[in-house]
Parts: C-alpha cells; sequence; structure tokens
C-alpha cells in the first residue's frame, strides 16, 4: 500500500468518525432539523419568487417566507394542539365522573344485535362482550387521561420546546436562504453520477412534497370534514374524533371510515336511523371523495407509491419515529426504491452482451 492509498483510507475512516460523531451531538434536536429540513423543501418555491420579487434580496426574501411557513403551517398546527388537549382533558373528566358512559353504550350494542350475530359470536368464541366492555372503557379512560396529562407534561418541558422550535426556525431561515449551495454542495460530495444525483434529489424532493403537502392536506380536509358532520350531529368529542380520522386517512387500507362507520352503524341500529343514515352518505360521498379527487391533483401519479407499500412505511415509520415517523417512513420507502431502481438500470447499461451461439 503506498503513501497516497493510506492517506485516501486514513481520510475515509476520519469523515465515518466525525460524521457518526456529528449525528450523535444532533440526535437530542433531530426532530428540529428534520421539520427544518421538510419546511425549506415546501416553501423553496415561494422563497424564489420572493427572491425575484424583491429584487434578489435573499435575507429579506427568506425572512418573508420564515414569516408565511409560521401563519401558513406552524401557528395553526399549535392552535389544534392546545383545543385537542382541552379537549381531551373534558372527555377524561365527563368519563370519570360518569356523565360519559362508554360502558353503557358498549352494553346497549351488545342489546342491539340480532340474535342470530349473537350466537354467531358465541361460536366464534368472542362472546365475552362485557370483557370487551371493559378493556374499551379503561382504554379510553387511559387514552383520555393521557391526552389531559399533556397539558402538564407539556408544562415541564416547555423550556426544551421552546429551544427546539428556536432552532428549527433559526435552521429554517438559512435552508430558505443558503438551501441551493447546501445541495449543490452535498450533491459534489455523493460519489453519484450527475445523472444518479439528480434523479435521488428530485424523488426526495417530490415524496417530501407528496407526504406532507399531498397527504397532510388530505388527512386535514377528511378530518375537519368529518369533525363537522359529528359537531353536527352532537356526537360528543367531536375535535377528538376529527383529529383520529385525520390521523387514519393517512393510512390507505385504513381511511377516516374505520372512525365513522362504526359510529354509523351505532346510529342505525340504535333506532337513530336518520342521524346514521346523514353520516353514511356524508361519510362515502364526501369524505371518501376528498381522497379519489385531492390526492391525484395534490400527489401527483408519478410521486405515489403501491398502497400497500405507504402502508407498511407509514406504520413502521410511527413504531419507530413516532409522529415523525408518517414522513420519514414514506420517503424511506421511496428512497429505497428509487435506488434500486438505479443500481439496476446501472448494472444492466454496464453489462456486456453475450456472444451469439
Amino acid at each position: 500500500m503506498n503513501k497516497e492509498t493510506a492517506q485516501n483510507h486514513s481520510l475515509r475512516v476520519l469523515l465515518v468518525i466525525v460524521s457518526l460523531a456529528f449525528v450523535w451531538i444532533m440526535l437530542p434536536f433531530y426532530g428540529a432539523v428534520f421539520w427544518a429540513v421538510i419546511l425549506g423543501i415546501l416553501f423553496a418555491p415561494l422563497q424564489k419568487r420572493l427572491h425575484l420579487k424583491f429584487q434578489r434580496r435573499r435575507n429579506l426574501s427568506s425572512l418573508v417566507t420564515l414569516l408565511a411557513c409560521l401563519v401558513i403551517a406552524i401557528l395553526p398546527v399549535i392552535v389544534v394542539s392546545a383545543l385537542l388537549v382541552q379537549e381531551g382533558a373534558a372527555l377524561y373528566k365527563n368519563i370519570e365522573s360518569g356523565q360519559l358512559d362508554i360502558a353503557g353504550y358498549i352494553n346497549h350494542a351488545r342489546h342491539m344485535l340480532p340474535t342470530g350475530l349473537q350466537h354467531l359470536l358465541e361460536r366464534m368464541g368472542v362472546a365475552d362482550l362485557d370483557g370487551l366492555r371493559d378493556k374499551i372503557s379503561k382504554g379510553a379512560m387511559q387514552g383520555s387521561q393521557y391526552v389531559a396529562t399533556q397539558a402538564f407534561s407539556f408544562g415541564q418541558g416547555t423550556f426544551d420546546f421552546i429551544v427546539s422550535f428556536g432552532i428549527m426556525l433559526y435552521l429554517l431561515f438559512f435552508f430558505l436562504r443558503d438551501g441551493h449551495d447546501l445541495v449543490r454542495r452535498i450533491r459534489a460530495a455523493l460519489p453519484l453520477a450527475d445523472e444518479q444525483q439528480r434523479r435521488l434529489q428530485l424523488k426526495f424532493n417530490r415524496v417530501v412534497r407528496a407526504t406532507v403537502k399531498g397527504n397532510m392536506l388530505v388527512a386535514v380536509t377528511q378530518g375537519a370534514l368529518g369533525g363537522c358532520i359529528f359537531w353536527y350531529l352532537d356526537i360528543p368529542s367531536a375535535l377528538l374524533w376529527a383529529v383520529l380520522m385525520a390521523f387514519m386517512s393517512l393510512l390507505p387500507a385504513v381511511g377516516a371510515g374505520i372512525v365513522w362507520g362504526p359510529v354509523a352503524a351505532y346510529f342505525v341500529l340504535g333506532g337513530d336511523t336518520v342521524d346514521g343514515i346523514i353520516l353514511a352518505l356524508f361519510g362515502v360521498f364526501v369524505i371518501g371523495l376528498v381522497d379519489n379527487v385531492l390526492r391525484p391533483i395534490l400527489v401527483g401519479k408519478d410521486t405515489r407509491m403501491p398502497d400497500y407499500l405507504v402502508l407498511v412505511s407509514t406504520m413502521g415509520g410511527l413504531a419507530v419515529f413516532g409522529l415523525n415517523g408518517f414522513v420519514i417512513g414514506p420517503l424511506i420507502a421511496a428512497l429505497f426504491m428509487s435506488s434500486w431502481s438505479i443500481y439496476t438500470e446501472t448494472k444492466q447499461q454496464v453489462r456486456l452482451p453475450r456472444d451469439l451461439d
């Protein structure tokens, strides 16, 4: 091994060590860094237009874009989260005081079942509805208590939240201002061909915009529509149901129907046929059609992945990364598919043709 080769190996080892150390010290604020990157990608087109409008004054255009991001994306999330904590606290008090008798609802649902269905459940070994009632009541108590106690835990972690939030805004400003230069430096450091770098960057940007801008807008729309119909039908804790429907709509194989469907069935079986029919029709023809109409427009066919891959990657991302996983999971899955596609095409291009017999 000559001197130059040894120096190259040493440099690679040093790069690996310092890169791992850098990632390690950034882990406590990975959420702030991650969302600064995501919001930087989403609002980069707006920054470019403002950059031209303000006669290429980068600081001014980036600052105005940052303020727009605060108003459009960040403040609504903070307001909804605060309202959700209040709603969870109220729900917990209603359950604890007995004003909201979930156990009674389950018991009433059991008596509404046809006799044949009750016998079928007994043969399937699912006849212990009393145990199911207790489990659901206990789960509702624990869930509402968890949401209610977030106000206290948020108060304890206010300093950490403020620090992370400040870091995110600070990084977002510089990502908006210097994002193009940062991307150019990252691409120059990658040991890939220019076409491969361009394709990976394009795929990354498309998946981020499709997942956040497209899927999130669809989820928010479906959740808002579901919350409105729940509020109109005077269903308790409409905001909690709306947030739950928004989360469920992120999963293609599940959707918001898993929330409004059982409620509509409960209304019909309980004698509130009009409310049940209204909720079912609204769920099918309004909430359900949002996915079929808005998603192709906002996401686009060229950025979509198979529904089963979206479902698995989203669930896996949520399990590993928490709430951030609904973006990280599909993003990793999309980059996985794109990387293997580039590798396969490259391998086919360099393969020598076989000699004819």
